[in-house]
């Protein structure tokens, strides 16, 4: 197989997204608890801090003018706050502030907004058509690297991956994931997968792995529920906006 031009469709409309959460107090949730061991010790307890977060990921064009998908846990920390500044650089180097339009922690999709036209963009394939042993490549940015291709075959669609954390309160969401053989590691999340016409099928979203690297089995949302989410964040957007 060739993937060449499937590769050259999808490398220019994948994005890396890089995020950026300042430091913040956190309550311990037991005030009473600390009030009664300064007491006690004589030593005067201070409220806990969260240092400065910095990561990265991926996303994926998905209109001329500058909407981006891609995974909710990409843009947030680990409490579900929404990182206080995220940029977006494109494969041809040039950087941009994204806009956060909005997001659903229930199927781990969010959508950006870059402001500009023309920008190179992906157009959604049939995921619903997919078969096991089908040819697919993930694109993305792991491990801060730039611009990346794998290649791999479908190992199974329908899959559960409850395990995740990202994906809450939704089961039916948590046993529709595509998983694949092809390469993801941290910072893929967000990125692509295609089929070898270039179409996106998928948006790369976890990894099972020991190690917490790539060890062989990767997961990505379905087209269908990544267009879906798209369309009812968009309207939803749309309708909170209008004049």
């Amino acid at each position: 197989m060739d993937f060449t031009k499937a590769a050259a469709a999808a490398v220019p409309a994948v994005v890396h997204i890089k995020t950026k959460i300042p430091a913040k107090a956190i309550r311990s949730g037991n005030e009473d608890a600390n009030d009664f061991l300064s007491q006690f010790l004589g030593v005067e307890f201070g409220p806990a801090y969260m240092p400065e977060q910095r990561a990265s990921g991926s996303g994926v064009l998905i209109s001329d003018d500058g909407y981006i998908v891609t995974n909710n846990h990409v843009i947030t920390d680990a409490s579900g706050d929404i990182a206080s500044e995220i940029n977006v650089t494109l494969h041809n180097g040039k950087t941009y502030k994204a806009k956060v339009i909005g997001r659903s922690e229930t199927t781990d999709v969010a959508i950006l907004k870059i402001n500009g036209n023309h920008f190179p963009y992906m157009i959604f394939g049939n995921s619903d058509l997919l078969q096991t042993g089908q040819w697919v490549l993930a694109v993305g940015y792991p491990l801060s690297l730039e611009t990346t291709v794998t290649a791999g075959i479908i190992s199974a669609t329908g899959r559960n991956i409850g395990f995740s954390r990202q994906i809450k309160n939704d089961i039916d969401n948590q046993r529709s994931f595509i998983q694949t053989d092809a390469a993801v590691n941290s910072g893929n999340s967000g990125g692509a997968l295609i089929n070898t016409n270039g179409e996106l099928i998928g948006i790369n979203s976890a990894i099972i792995s020991p190690t917490g690297s790539y060890a062989g089995y990767s997961f990505a949302i379905p087209a269908s529920i990544v267009k879906k989410a798209v369309n009812e964040i968009i309207r939803s957007y749309a309708v909170e906006n209008k004049s």
